[in-house]
């Protein structure tokens, strides 16, 4: 996944030839605000033309204000409070959901286009947050490393701990970063409250190294990534090898990695009206825009993550090079809001201290 330096960025969004119906059965009130502003994480990306199509649309610009990471955003989302930095929020995942609906800065809001989203994407039985994508935060593997069987390749989160594979591993700090955290509670499902501190105990004993957040971690020590490293495992996304292959010059026939599917966590990411907006009705209505079928065919190959709606035609690159975990980890977010600050202190006190 692209992560993008933070920025606002004003879009001129008006005089474009690409015009996207929202969702039937949308309301459609006469729009009194000329822009409204969309809060997101950095890795937010949709093509300039389908973007500019809400304006075709509804006549409002749109501004993009990026505030870093998710858990980043969200923070920021709730020291404002009641005086919003924005009208939408875009990029609430599973693991912060439960932050921001505790804090109450989302609003209720009941898109009709959640019809075609299926009910397991829907996190939020009260609709303050309507779910727009989902991704799986999975190990990722530097396939040159493996192919020549100098080192044994992983099969399941246990392989980690062999001790061939010793300094092998790159995480996320789940502190700072999402799929870091995704990663802790995907060993928390899967090893649960008596065994996960273990785990990650042998993890720390076989040499694994954590990094600040995604971008050090793939980029900088992933030996499969731009500035190759010295770790051929790192923790990446089930849709990371689609990149791999289209953002090659030249681009290889096949991705030079490949997606470990045991210990994979579903992420779900979601978008709502932020309370105290003063475009509450242009809010719903890029709610809905969101939903729509025109945003959602693009976000895959921009923002290398799932439509939510089932009823869209998935890119062929998409379709072949995604690898689809048959039961991904997941945890209820309540749980998660509950036990999260415990479990990272508990992860501090095992792997960093």
């Amino acid at each position: 996944m692209n992560h993008r330096p933070a920025a606002l960025l004003a879009l001129a969004l008006a005089g474009t030839t690409l015009a996207i119906a929202l969702p039937a059965g949308a309301a459609t009130p006469a729009f009194t605000a000329e822009r409204i502003t969309l809060m997101t994480h950095d890795s937010f990306a949709l093509s300039p033309e389908v973007l500019a199509g809400f304006t075709a649309a509804t006549g409002v610009e749109v501004e993009i204000l990026t505030a870093g990471d998710t858990g980043s955003m969200v923070n920021q989302a709730i020291l404002a409070g009641d005086d919003p930095l924005a009208d939408v929020i875009y990029g609430i995942d599973t693991t912060f959901l439960s932050r921001a609906l505790d804090a109450g800065i989302l609003e209720p809001y009941l898109s009709p286009a959640l019809d075609a989203v299926p009910e397991a994407l829907r996190l939020d039985p009260e609709g303050r947050a309507t779910p727009i994508d989902y991704g799986d935060v999975c190990l990722n593997l530097d396939l040159e490393v493996f192919a020549d069987g100098g080192l044994p390749r992983p099969e399941t989160l246990d392989d980690l701990l062999r001790p061939e594979l010793r300094d092998t591993l790159v995480v996320q700090d789940p502190s700072t970063s999402s799929p870091g955290l995704s990663f802790l509670l995907a060993t928390i499902a899967r090893y649960g409250e008596e065994g996960w501190r273990d785990y990650w105990a042998g993890l720390r004993a076989n040499g694994v190294l954590v990094a600040a957040d995604w971008s050090d971690a793939y980029f900088t020590h992933f030996s499969g990534g731009v500035n190759p490293g010295d770790r051929p495992i790192v923790v990446s996304y089930a849709s990371s090898p689609v990149a791999e292959v289209i953002y090659a010059d030249p681009r290889p026939a096949t991705p030079p990695t490949a997606v470990m599917e045991d210990g994979c966590f579903r992420q779900v990411e979601l978008a709502g009206v932020l309370r105290g907006t003063d475009a509450p009705a242009e809010a719903r209505a890029f709610i809905d825009f969101l939903l729509s079928p025109e945003v959602q065919a693009d976000i895959p190959l921009n923002m290398f993550v799932t439509p939510a709606r089932t009823d869209i035609a998935l890119p062929a690159d998409y379709l072949a090079f995604t690898a689809v975990p048959a039961a991904p980890l997941t945890l209820d977010p309540a749980r998660i809001g509950a036990d999260r600050e415990r479990w990272i202190e508990e992860w501090i006190e095992t792997v960093l201290r």
